[in-house]
């Protein structure tokens, strides 16, 4: 800024020479430039006064929206921010195919303690363990004592426990919020939910995952808020789900097994409206997994899916199915069955003498070891794998399982001829009573293959052709008679034309070689025969039937029977009207089966 002096030399000389007053001239400059000082501090002044009447109207109009905001929306309780992600905890129902609840959530309350705010830790600890026996009054009073300043007691508590507790009247124990998984039904289906527990937990919520079962399977789709909360519709019938385990438990003690498993599925989709194994346990309250032995002894072991057997005879029909279809034989050719068939140093034997031939259906009705391994030798190696790989027995299961994935197959390191034999009658492969079922629902629906499926669908797509439609049907009228002159006669049900194949494998010794009195009893069935609608396997670990004088530990004396009682008490809530058989003294010829 420029200065201009007080006493201008110029008009100091210009006003002497005038006969004035030159102090004047100072006087009025010095006015001048108080009054310049003056102005430039009122235009300072007044911008501030108008940048800070400006603030203080945005501050008006915020305040006063947020106010009108908080005027117009629902009353709730204040909620203190947190920095780390939000936790959460809705979790989508599971539903049977009829929409019956299987899982859903329950609001309940977790109990904590924050010692630092207890009044008398000492009695709190002796009320806790009088509601909570399970607890160490000692170990809880010394963390009521000590420096810890928070705790949990409990991750859940019910209704009356969080009341018990409120009583106390401490104010150090507190309750969280929590969404628990509940299972109506208790143990029903219980491997095929497999159940779920809590992941990252907060004080005032806590993350619902899945552990096991379609729980993990489906776990990030059920906690997708973009599904809306619709649920996730398993292909189980519940009410179907429960008659079968209702049945398989009290055949598996009548026959001393020491476990069973059932597989329940629709020929033509591939839903799984059944799958049972026993023992089973309660998601509600999950045990803990085996440490140490064998899993197989723990009942979170789903013996359906995860159990690898070798499921003997119940596989001579794909090798008769086979044979039939690339036009080896047809059911009456003759298959030479003198015993015992050597390969080298083996020695293949029949259960007993069933003489020196038998037709292809005989070898299936009075299950010939020899006769199937002599019709396997006429397939080959290769072409018997091509099959058997078709069927899906070379890879583990597709189901919507998180077991099934590690259920591979156990196959031959070297698939020689006598590998191709034994296979032949179901020695020298391991596969899971699933796979069994699906590789007969393939077989007998009229060829056509289907893959097992727990999730219900509007629609499945069509398989590829294993076999002919002639060759399926005459693979079912020959396991039909396996039912009403062979191995199988306990399975005839009334009404609903019951076709299948027993299967009694040796059970194998952890070290090698097999027990003596120790054996695996499947059933595979299919009903009707002449209208397929569902195949059911039944499989027994280490059964065996003691009525008699001798043990007998054969399928056709365990399996069979308790399968039977399964068609009897599941046919009709299937829907299947029975079948009314043609007799011969009253003419009655209707053979329909249609669901009602």
């Amino acid at each position: 800024m420029t200065r201009t002096p007080l006493r201008p030399l110029a008009r100091i000389l210009a006003a002497r020479a005038q006969g004035e007053n030159p102090d004047a001239i100072e006087r009025e400059n010095l006015r001048l430039r108080h009054e310049q000082t003056r102005d430039a501090e009122r235009q300072r002044a007044e911008g501030r006064l108008l940048v800070l009447g400006i603030f203080f109207l945005c501050a008006f109009v915020l305040v006063g929206g947020r106010m009108g905001t908080l005027a117009a929306s629902d009353p709730a309780e204040p909620r203190a921010a947190a920095s780390t992600a939000s936790i959460l905890a809705q979790r989508a129902d599971i539903v049977d195919r009829e929409g019956r609840i299987l899982a859903t959530n329950l609001r309940t309350y977790s109990l904590y303690a924050q010692p630092p705010q207890m009044v008398d830790p000492v009695r709190a600890a002796a009320e806790l363990v009088k509601i909570f026996p399970d607890l160490d009054e000692e170990d809880l009073r010394k963390d009521f004592t000590g420096a810890r300043k928070f705790l949990w007691i409990r991750r859940k508590i019910t209704p009356a426990e969080r009341q018990a507790v409120h009583d106390i009247g401490e104010p150090g124990l507190l309750f969280g919020p929590r969404e628990m998984r509940l299972y109506p039904n208790g143990s029903l289906a219980s491997h095929v939910l497999g159940g779920a527990g809590f992941g990252r937990e907060g004080v005032h919520s806590a993350e619902v995952v899945g552990i096991a079962g379609v729980e993990k399977t489906y776990d990030a789709w059920l906690r997708d808020p973009a599904n809306g909360g619709a649920p996730l519709t398993l292909t189980i019938d519940l009410s179907v789900q429960a008659a079968v385990e209702r049945v398989l438990l009290g055949g598996m003690r009548l026959m001393n097994a020491k476990g069973a498993a059932a597989v329940l599925m629709d020929v033509r989709t591939g839903e799984i409206i059944s799958l049972v194994s026993l023992p089973d346990f309660d998601p509600n309250d999950r045990p803990v997994p085996l440490t140490e032995g064998d899993q197989a002894d723990s009942p979170l072991f789903n013996r359906a899916v995860q159990g690898l057997y070798e499921l003997g005879s119940t596989f001579k029909i794909f090798t008769a199915a086979q044979a039939i279809d690339e036009r080896l034989v047809n059911p009456s050719t003759m298959i030479d069955t003198k015993g015992p068939l050597r390969w080298g140093k083996h020695r293949i034997r029949d259960f007993r003498n069933y003489g020196d031939t038998l037709s292809v259906e005989d070898v299936i009705v009075k299950s010939s070891n020899i006769g199937t391994a002599r019709i396997a030798m006429e397939i080959g190696a290769q072409r018997q794998q091509r099959f058997l790989s078709d069927l899906g027995f070379m890879a583990p299961t597709p189901v919507e399982l998180i077991e099934g994935r590690g259920a591979q197959p156990l196959l031959p390191r070297n698939w020689s001829e006598i590998s191709t034999m034994t296979i032949s009658y179901g020695h020298g492969l391991s596969a899971s009573p699933l796979h069994l079922a699906t590789a007969y629902a393939s077989l007998l629906n009229g060829g056509v293959k289907v893959e097992p499926t727990l999730i219900r669908r509007d629609s499945y797509p069509e398989g590829k052709r294993l076999l002919s439609e002639d060759s399926s049907r005459l693979a079912r009228q020959m396991l039909r008679a396996v039912v009403a002159r062979g191995t199988a006669s306990f399975g005839e049900v009334a009404g609903y034309e019951v076709a299948g194949k027993t299967g009694t494998a040796d059970k194998p010794r952890p070290q090698g070689g097999y027990y003596e009195d120790k054996v695996i009893a499947t059933f595979a069935s299919v009903f009707p025969a002449s209208d397929p609608k569902y195949v059911l396997v039944v499989t027994l670990d280490e059964a065996v039937e003691t009525s008699g004088e001798e043990p007998r530990r054969t399928a056709g004396w365990t399996a069979v029977p308790v399968a039977a009682e399964v068609i009897r008490r599941a046919g009709p809530l299937l829907g299947l009207a029975p079948v009314i058989e043609h007799s011969a003294t009253d003419k009655v010829t209707l053979a329909s089966n249609e669901r009602r």
